[in-house]
């Protein structure tokens, strides 16, 4: 796929690269040289709404016996005391 720079320095992203990786408005893009020349490594960072999602539930992997939730709420009117 190819795509070409504007005046405004502005690419397109391909319809089925966005679709593949995810991208949306509000992602953003860490441009990375390679040290080869004309060569560029592009790495998708997502929006925090979208980061918040992925990582939804993934503590119960590691600790599936407990709940994080009520024990940090515990913890917080421990404090509050």
């Amino acid at each position: 796929m190819t795509t070409t720079v504007t005046s405004k320095n502005m690419i397109t992203i391909p319809a089925e690269i966005a679709r593949r990786f995810g991208v949306k408005p509000g992602f953003s893009f860490d441009w990375f040289a390679t040290g080869k020349p004309d060569e560029i490594t592009i790495r998708v960072i997502p929006d925090r709404k979208e980061l918040s999602r992925r990582l939804k539930g993934s503590g119960k992997i590691h600790s599936p016996q407990r709940d994080s939730v009520s024990e940090l709420i515990k913890e917080r009117s421990e404090e509050m005391v």
